[in-house]
C-alpha cells in the first residue's frame, strides 16, 4: 500500500491538470498559427504562467486499489500483483488465464 500523502499529492496534480488543460491546449494552438517570434515568446511565457504541477506530463498511473505508482496496467487500472489476484478469482471479466 502507498503512503495515504503519495496518493492525494497525485490526486492534487490531477485536478490542477484539468484545471488548466484548456489554457495549455490554447495556448499551444495559439503557438502554431503566429508565425512571428516574438508573439511566440509572449505566448510561451503565457504557457509558463501556470504551475508546474499542472502539466500532464507529471501525472502518475497508480493501481486503483493500492495506489502502487509501477506496473499499473491501463486497461484494468490495477498493479500487477493485484491484477494476477483478480483473475485467478474470476473477478475479472475478459481477463483470461494461460495455460499451456
Amino acid at each position: 500500500m502507498a503512503r495515504k500523502s503519495l496518493i492525494q499529492r497525485e490526486r492534487k496534480k490531477q485536478k490542477l491538470e484539468q484545471k488548466y488543460h484548456l489554457i495549455r491546449r490554447s495556448s499551444k494552438k495559439e503557438i502554431g498559427k503566429v508565425s512571428s517570434l516574438s508573439d511566440k515568446w509572449a505566448i510561451h511565457g503565457k504557457l509558463q504562467s501556470p504551475p508546474r504541477n499542472s502539466t500532464p506530463t507529471r501525472l502518475h498511473r497508480r493501481c486503483f486499489l493500492t495506489g502502487r505508482p509501477r506496473a499499473s496496467y491501463r486497461d484494468f487500472r490495477l498493479s500487477g500483483h493485484i491484477l494476477h489476484e483478480k483473475v485467478q478469482a474470476c473477478l475479472l471479466p475478459g481477463a483470461t488465464r494461460s495455460s499451456w
